[in-house]
C-alpha cells in the first residue's frame, strides 16, 4: 500500500477516488510543525534559526502519519502546490524521517484523474528554495509581529498586535479615510444639448459641450455656464465631423485570486470570507449529481493568468461546438501576468468544460454562484472579440463644439457569455447615447433643449474588501494567499469596521497607524513592503539566501526598535477624582481588563478603583465589603467588578492577588459532584464549567437544567431559542432531546 499525504481533509475523498485501492490518502490538516506560540522562536544570534516544535493540537495526526508511513510501501507528499505547501511537505518529511532529496514530492494544479496520474509519473525532490522563501516569510513576520506588538501595546493600550503586511494594509484604509475627510469639492458644469435632424420625427440624441475654438473647455462656475448659454442662444447647429469605425473589445483574462475576490463582491455581494470558503469547496470537491464528489476548479491561490495548452484545446472544442467557429479567435488568446507574479500555477478555471453551472445547481448557493462566475469568465477569456460600429460626432455652434459618441453591436463575441462589471464611477459623460442617426458633415440640426447641470468632484470612495484586495495586489503588498487573512485580521482586531460594504478605520486603527508611522516608517512604507515581497520571490527562485534577506532587514529594524524606546507611553486621561489614600488626582488608564482609575502618584501610591461612565460623568465603583476572609493573607475579601462580572478579591491588593468567583451554582457536576458555575471564555463567550477546575474538566456551552437524562442518566442542558427551548443530553452518544415551547410563544 502506498501512502499519499495531503493538506486539507476536504479533498481526501476526491483524491482517493482517482487513486484507487493501491493508495491510502491521509490529510495532515495543514502544518504539523511551527514556531512556538508564546515565545519568539527565532535564534536572533544564530543566523535567525527558527526553533520549530510539533504543534500540540496535531499530536494525533502526527502519530497516525508515523504509523501509516512505517507500514507503507512508499510515501508521497501531495500538499498544496505553493510555498506553504512545499514547507508543509518539508516539515512532514522531517517528522517521518524522509530524505527531501529523494523523489517524495508530487503536486497537481487541479484535482482530476489526469492531473493526479501525471503527478504520480513525475515525483520530484522537495524544492528547498520554496521552503526557504516560506521560512523567510514566517521568520520575518514573527520578528516584526513579536517586536512591534509590545511597542504599540505600551504606547497605546495593552494587547494590541501589529504585522508586516496587516499594518501596511491598515495604513491604506486610514490614508483613504483622511483623504476623504480633507477633500475639498470643486464645482463644475456640463451643458448637454438635445439634438435631431431637421425632421421632428427623427431620432433625438444628446451631445455634451466639449471645446471652444478647438481647445477643450471646462466650466468651473455658474457665471461661465451662463456665458456659454448666452453665446449659443442663437446660431446654427452644424455637423462639423462624423467619425465611423469598427471597434473591438477584447475578452478579459481568466481569474486570478484577487480578481475573483473582487468580482465575487461586486457582482455577487459575497464577502471575502464567503468567497474564500466557496472557492476552497470547489477546489477540493463537491457532490456532483451522477459523479460523486468532484473537484470543479483549479488551484485557487494564484497570481498568474496563464492557461495550459490542454485547457485551451478543451475550451476551443467547446466553443466551436456550442457557439460556432466565428466565436473562437484566429489565434488562441494569450494573457500576460504582471512582472511581480510568481506564475507558479495556472489561472483559476473550470477543470471540466462539460460540467456546466446549470448541471450543479443542487450544490450550495455560494458554491453555485461562484462556479458560474469562474466558468463564464474562463469561457469568455478564450472567445473572440466583441465588435461594434462606433460613431463619434462633433456638432458646432458659434465657435463651441458639442460631442456625441455611440456604438451599436455587430458581433457579440465573448459578451455572449460574460459582461464585465462596471461601477457607477466608471461611467463617462461623453457616452451620452448608444444610438445616433446617420448624419453628414455640414448637415444642419435642430436643438430642442439645453440642459445645464452643476456637478462637484467627489472624494475617493472608501475601500471595500474587494477594492482593498485590488489595491494590495497593485501595490505588491502580500500575495494571493494572504489577501483575505490580512483583511480578516484587521476587522477581527477592530482596527477597521464595516460601514455597509465599506471599510472604515476605527479610532484605535488610526492610533496604531500613526504610532507605527512615527517609529517605524520603513515598515509602514508601501514600496518597502513590496520590495520585501520581491526579495521573497528571489529566494524562491534561488537568487538570494534567506538569512541574508532577514539580516539586512533586521539591522535597520533593530535601530528603529531602540529609538522607539523613548519613554513615551500611553498618556493617562486626567479626571477630577481625588485619591482617597494620598490626595493626588486619579487618572484613567487601560489595562488587561479594560479602563480603570489609578492614582497619578504611581508607583509611590498604587491605589486603583473601578468606575462606570454615564452621560459623560465618572462614578467610582466602590468595593463592596463582605464577611469573607482571604485564605492566603487574612485580610477581608471585597466584591469587585471586571468586564466578566463581579468577583471576590483580597482588599490587600496588589500585595495579595487572591481572587474567587462569585458565580452561582446552576447544578452539580456529573463527574465530581462539585458545583457547576457560569464562566466566561477569553473571547467573552459564556459557558458552564465545574468549580473544581482544573482538577475536573467538565464544560458545557448550554445551561444545565439540574435534571438527569431519562435514557442514560447523563446531565441535561437547555439551549434557548426565540420561541422554543431545546433540552438535550450532553452525552452525544445518547441522542435524547425534546423541544419546549416558550410561554410567550404559547400566548401568541
Amino acid at each position: 500500500m502506498k501512502l499519499v499525504i495531503i493538506e486539507g481533509p476536504g479533498k481526501r475523498d476526491t483524491i482517493q477516488k482517482y487513486l484507487g485501492k493501491d493508495y491510502e490518502v491521509i490529510a495532515s490538516k495543514g502544518h504539523v510543525r511551527d514556531l512556538p506560540v508564546h515565545t519568539l522562536g527565532v535564534d536572533m544570534h544564530n543566523h535567525f534559526e527558527p526553533k520549530y516544535e510539533l504543534m500540540p493540537d496535531k499530536k494525533d495526526v502526527i502519530k497516525l502519519l508515523k504509523n501509516k508511513s512505517q507500514k507503507a510501501e512508499k510515501v508521497l507528499l501531495a500538499t498544496d502546490p505553493d510555498r506553504e505547501g512545499e514547507a508543509i511537505s518539508w516539515h512532514i518529511a522531517y517528522i517521518l524521517g524522509l530524505n527531501p532529496e529523494d523523489n517524495v514530492r508530487i503536486e497537481f494544479n487541479e484535482i482530476s484523474k489526469n492531473a493526479i496520474n501525471k503527478a504520480l509519473e513525475a515525483p520530484r525532490k522537495i524544492n528547498l528554495n520554496l521552503v526557504h522563501a516560506q521560512q523567510a516569510r514566517r521568520v520575518l513576520d514573527r520578528i516584526v509581529g513579536y517586536k512591534l506588538s509590545p511597542v504599540i501595546s505600551k504606547k497605546i493600550q495593552p494587547k494590541l498586535s501589529a504585522g508586516r503586511v496587516q499594518s501596511v494594509a491598515l495604513k491604506l484604509v486610514v490614508d483613504r479615510e483622511r483623504e476623504i475627510i480633507n477633500f475639498k469639492p470643486e464645482e463644475s458644469w456640463i451643458i448637454q444639448a438635445e439634438l435631431s435632424k431637421i425632421s421632428p420625427d427623427d431620432i433625438h440624441f444628446n451631445a455634451n459641450l466639449h471645446s471652444f475654438k478647438g481647445e477643450k473647455i471646462k466650466l468651473q462656475n455658474a457665471q461661465q455656464k451662463d456665458e456659454v448659454l448666452s453665446a449659443i442662444k442663437s446660431g446654427n447647429w452644424i455637423v462639423q465631423d462624423v467619425r465611423k469605425s469598427v471597434t473591438h473589445s477584447h475578452a478579459p483574462a481568466p481569474y486570478i485570486t484577487s480578481t475573483m475576490q473582487q468580482d465575487a463582491l461586486n457582482k455577487l455581494g459575497m464577502s471575502l470570507k464567503r468567497t474564500t470558503a466557496a472557492a476552497q469547496n470547489l477546489y477540493e470537491g463537491v457532490e456532483v449529481p451522477g459523479k460523486g464528489k468532484t473537484a470543479l476548479i483549479t488551484y485557487i491561490r494564484t497570481d498568474s493568468v496563464r492557461v495550459s495548452p490542454e485547457a485551451q484545446a478543451r475550451a476551443k472544442e467547446f466553443i466551436i461546438s456550442n457557439f460556432g467557429e466565428k466565436y473562437y479567435p484566429e489565434k488562441p488568446n494569450i494573457y500576460n501576468s504582471k512582472k511581480s507574479a510568481q506564475d507558479a500555477h495556472e489561472a483559476i478555471r473550470p477543470i471540466y468544460m462539460d460540467i456546466r453551472p446549470d448541471d450543479v445547481k443542487s450544490i450550495s448557493p455560494d458554491n453555485y454562484k461562484l462556479y458560474k462566475l469562474i466558468y463564464e469568465r474562463f469561457l469568455a477569456s478564450q472567445m473572440a472579440d466583441a465588435t461594434y460600429n462606433s460613431v463619434s460626432l462633433d456638432v458646432g455652434i458659434n465657435d463651441y463644439m458639442f460631442r456625441a459618441t455611440g456604438r451599436t453591436p455587430i458581433f457579440a463575441g465573448y459578451t455572449a457569455v460574460y459582461q464585465e462589471y462596471q461601477s457607477k464611477d466608471d461611467s463617462k459623460e461623453d457616452d451620452a447615447t448608444s444610438r445616433l442617426p446617420d448624419l453628414l458633415k455640414d448637415e444642419k440640426l435642430i436643438c430642442h433643449n439645453l440642459k445645464p447641470e452643476q456637478k462637484f468632484t467627489k472624494p475617493p470612495a472608501r475601500y471595500t474588501e474587494a477594492s482593498l484586495v485590488k489595491a494590495m495586489e497593485e501595490k505588491g503588498i502580500g500575495r494571493p494567499a494572504t489577501y483575505a487573512p490580512t483583511i480578516l485580521v484587521l476587522t477581527n482586531r477592530e482596527y477597521v469596521v464595516k460601514d455597509g460594504k465599506y471599510l472604515k478605520p476605527s479610532e484605535l486603527g488610526c492610533k496604531v497607524t500613526d504610532t507605527l508611522v512615527k517609529y517605524f516608517p520603513d515598515i509602514m512604507d508601501v514600496a518597502f513592503t513590496a520590495n520585501m515581497e520581491t526579495q521573497l520571490d528571489e529566494i524562491a527562485d534561488g537568487e538570494m539566501e534567506w538569512q541574508d534577506v532577514i539580516d539586512r532587514f533586521y539591522k535597520d529594524f533593530e535601530k528603529a526598535l531602540i529609538a522607539s524606546n523613548d519613554g513615551q507611553y500611553a498618556a493617562a486621561e486626567e479626571t477630577d477624582e481625588i485619591c482617597d489614600k494620598c490626595g493626588s488626582k486619579m487618572v484613567i488608564r487601560t489595562g488587561k481588563y479594560g479602563r480603570f482609575l489609578a492614582c497619578s502618584n504611581y508607583p509611590e501610591c498604587k491605589n486603583v478603583k473601578n468606575f462606570i461612565e454615564h452621560d459623560g460623568q465618572l462614578k467610582v465603583s466602590d468595593d463592596e465589603a463582605t464577611d469573607e476572609i482571604c485564605d492566603k493573607c487574612g485580610h477581608p475579601m471585597v466584591v469587585r467588578v471586571s468586564k466578566y462580572g463581579k468577583f471576590l478579591a483580597c482588599s490587600n491588593y496588589p500585595d495579595c492577588k487572591n481572587i474567587r468567583s462569585l458565580a452561582v451554582s446552576v447544578g452539580k457536576c456529573p463527574k465530581c459532584g462539585n458545583d457547576i458555575i457560569e464562566k466566561i471564555s477569553k473571547k467573552g463567550n459564556k459557558f458552564y464549567g465545574c468549580s473544581n477546575y482544573p482538577k475536573c474538566d467538565f464544560v458545557a456551552w448550554d445551561k444545565p437544567t439540574g435534571e438527569k437524562c431519562p435514557n442514560c442518566g447523563g446531565i441535561l442542558v437547555k439551549k434557548e431559542g426565540k420561541t422554543t427551548s431545546k433540552i438535550y443530553c450532553i452525552n452525544s452518544a445518547c441522542g435524547y432531546s425534546k423541544i419546549e415551547k416558550k410561554l410567550e410563544s404559547m400566548e401568541d
